[in-house]
C-alpha cells in the first residue's frame, strides 16, 4: 500500500465562481439496530463502506457505552478538517508544525432556549515550537477557512426532506 500523501496547498487558492462548487460529499446511512433508536443501537454506514460504526448511548446519557456515539463523529471530522486546514495554511506560510495537534470536545446538552437540545463545540490547538505570534494567527485564519469552524460559527445550508 502506498503512503499517504498531504494535499497540495493549492487547495487554498480562492474559487471565483458564483455559485457553490461541490469537491466531494460524504454520505452516510443510519438505522436504528436493536433499539430501534440510532443513538442507542444504530449502526452507520458510509456508500463506500469505509465507515460501518455502531453507535451507542454514553454511559453519562445512560446507555453502557460499548460504541461510538454522534458527538464523538463530530468531534472527529472537527478536529481533522481543522488540522488540515491548518497543516496547509502552514505549509503556504512556511511554517513547520510536525507535532500541531487539535482536540475538539462537542458536549450534547439542553438548550435554554427552547429547552430541548444543543451541541457546543470547544476546539484546542496545541502548535509546539511555534512563536505565539505565528500560532495565533494560523489558528485565527483557520478558523476563516475550515468548512467545520464556518459551520459552528455561520451555520450550514441544509434540507431536510422525506423519501
Amino acid at each position: 500500500m502506498s503512503q499517504p500523501q498531504r494535499p497540495s496547498t493549492a487547495l487554498l487558492d480562492k474559487y471565483r465562481g458564483a455559485d457553490f462548487r461541490p469537491l466531494y460529499t460524504g454520505t452516510v446511512r443510519v438505522t436504528g439496530g436493536e433499539a430501534a433508536h440510532a443513538r442507542a443501537s444504530g449502526v452507520a454506514c458510509s456508500d463506500d463502506g469505509k465507515l460501518d460504526v455502531r453507535l451507542r448511548m454514553p454511559a453519562e446519557l445512560g446507555g453502557q457505552g460499548e460504541g461510538t456515539n454522534p458527538e464523538q463523529l463530530f468531534a472527529a471530522g472537527y478536529a481533522a478538517c481543522f488540522h488540515g486546514a491548518l497543516t496547509l495554511l502552514a505549509a503556504r506560510a512556511g511554517v513547520a508544525i510536525p507535532d500541531a495537534a487539535v482536540t475538539a470536545a462537542v458536549t450534547f446538552g439542553r438548550d435554554p432556549v427552547d429547552g430541548l437540545f444543543m451541541l457546543i463545540a470547544r476546539v484546542r490547538i496545541e502548535l509546539p515550537g511555534v512563536a505565539r505570534a505565528t500560532a495565533e494567527e494560523l489558528v485565527r485564519n483557520t478558523e476563516r477557512i475550515c468548512p467545520y469552524a464556518k459551520m459552528a460559527r455561520e451555520g450550514i445550508d441544509c434540507v431536510v426532506s422525506l423519501d
